[in-house]
């Protein structure tokens, strides 16, 4: 008697934050991308496409530890001792590609790229460590006008997805505005890059979080609904306060009275007006208002589409400029019935220092970036045509009744295929009733039956799923079923491909 016990079977587990894709999804992800990559090229954007993996140094210095970078990237070691990370966007590999092609490549460079990214951060509800996002870049314009493009485009992506016009906006604000706050506070200079970051970082979570949440994150801290604690940028009472009121003011009137006491309170000089005498932000702003606006607004893009919001400062240390987002107004219930909103399904902004770490000398850049995953969901909600019409329906598959007739089925499979229908073999070594529910599984639009009677006839039975499921609800007895026979014909073997065809046309 072997007394060996059992081996314990292996549990069957995705890691978290991470999940796994069905066809019906992926047809639906394919269609929003089509819309998409079309709208990118209509502006005259061009296919590229980077690996998943980089050298570490190579994706920025907003890294925050470059001795072991493995906090909020994956990261391992080559065979030669280098540092290799999954990429945590789309656009550090860009600048990476540009400055490798530099001299090659049209200047300005306007590119666009799909992949996955990936992020080593506690995942949540929405919230996965790897992610689709499509991006488009133009490199070498230094003009606002070319950010300013870069929001025309993603109203226009929105709204050609099937979000309408008034159920999303176009955030914008100004990096330099943000930056200038914060070296006014005591953050300038190479050796607060972490604690920046974090300022950054905690800001970028105002929506989710709300103004108490992000407090907590840029002073001690903030503990999670979990326990988890996440460390904050230590700031005190006034510079909270400070970043704060910044972020919170509700147009650019009420922005510029922030800056004016931030500027006032840190050294600033009435001049003769009662106002200051050199403000740090004011370029920041002018670019915006008086260049900006007056384009978009004159292409037809009021601010009910495109606005200045001060809110907005992106999460990433790179970003030098303009910066915005593209949010979802609406409110929708998911499917336990509470209420949903989406907020920030894309983003991006002007970026000028990241090309220039490969080569040594400025080079403009900006770039909009859309998180797929996040739109498509927002998308299946509103059911939207680009998702909803992405239903698939299975391939035509032909059963096997008779074992030692296989190659004979199989060349019924090659006439449908031959004619560019998609069909099947069924391979399992099931009987009839097994081979039906595996059809209605697979989402079969028809079946092909061929026993001992029909072969001799030289015929098939095509059985319509569609119509059969919808008259089988009909039908009360099994008598009934027998005599009606419900949506199966028989047609001669040289009609299979034409009998097929008129039951697809039907749907």
């Amino acid at each position: 008697m072997n007394s060996t016990p059992p081996k314990t079977s292996l549990k069957p587990q995705l890691p978290r934050g991470f999940a796994d894709r069905g066809p019906q999804e992926i047809a639906a992800v394919e269609r929003m991308l089509a819309v998409i990559r079309q709208t990118y090229e209509l502006y005259g954007f061009e296919a590229v496409e980077t690996p998943f993996i980089e050298y570490t140094d190579a994706l920025g210095k907003f890294l925050p530890d470059q001795d072991r970078p493995n906090e909020g990237v994956f990261s391992f070691r080559d065979d030669d001792e280098q540092w290799l990370s999954l990429r945590y966007d789309l656009t550090a590999p860009l600048a990476r590609h540009v400055a490798e092609n530099f001299d090659r490549l049209p200047k300005p460079y306007r590119s666009y790229r799909a992949g996955v990214v990936f992020r080593n951060e506690k995942p949540g509800p929405g919230r996965f460590r790897q992610f689709m996002q499509f991006d488009a870049d133009t490199v070498g314009a230094p003009s606002v006008i070319a950010d300013a493009e870069m929001c025309m485009m993603a109203a226009d992506t929105l709204e050609r997805l099937g979000i309408k016009r008034g159920d999303y906006v176009i955030k914008v604000n100004n990096r330099k505005v943000l930056d200038g706050v914060m070296e006014a506070i005591g953050l300038g200079g190479a050796e607060n890059v972490g604690r920046r970051l974090t300022v950054l970082r905690a800001i970028d979570k105002l929506d989710r979080l709300g103004v108490d949440g992000v407090r907590l994150l840029l002073g001690p801290g903030r503990k999670d609904e979990s326990g988890d604690f996440t460390k904050g940028a230590q700031l005190n009472d006034r510079q909270s306060g400070t970043v704060l009121d910044v972020i919170q003011a509700t147009n650019v009137s009420g922005l510029k009275q922030v800056l004016d006491k931030v500027t006032m309170n840190t050294g600033g000089v009435p001049d003769s007006k009662g106002g200051l005498a050199h403000l740090p932000y004011e370029d920041a702003i002018n670019e915006l208002v008086e260049q900006f606006v007056p384009f978009v607004e004159q292409a037809g893009y009021e601010s009910d589409r495109i606005r200045i919001d001060p809110s907005v400062v992106r999460g990433l240390e790179y970003y030098t400029g303009p910066v915005f987002e593209a949010e979802l107004t609406f409110g929708v219930n998911d499917e336990r019935g509470n209420p949903v909103r989406f907020g920030s399904v894309g983003g991006g902004g002007r970026y000028d220092g990241l090309v220039a770490r490969f080569r040594g000398e400025p080079v403009p850049a900006t770039g909009f970036s859309i998180g797929v995953s996040r739109l498509y969901a927002a998308l299946k909600l509103i059911d939207s045509p680009i998702v909803s019409g992405a239903e698939l329906t299975g391939p035509v598959v032909v059963l096997v009744l008779d074992r030692d007739q296989i190659t004979r089925y199989q060349s019924l499979v090659a006439r449908l295929r031959d004619a560019n229908i998609r069909a099947e073999l069924y391979l399992g070594g099931a009987g009839m009733k097994a081979q039906m529910r595996y059809d209605d599984k697979r989402g079969a639009p028809c079946v092909i039956i061929q026993g001992s009677d029909e072969r001799a006839r030289g015929e098939v039975q095509i059985k319509d799923m569609v119509e059969g499921a919808r008259a089988a609800a009909s039908i009360a007895s099994n008598e009934e079923w027998k005599a009606a026979r419900p949506a199966q014909i028989s047609v001669p073997e040289e009609r299979l491909v034409e009998a097929v065809r008129e039951i697809l046309a039907r749907y």
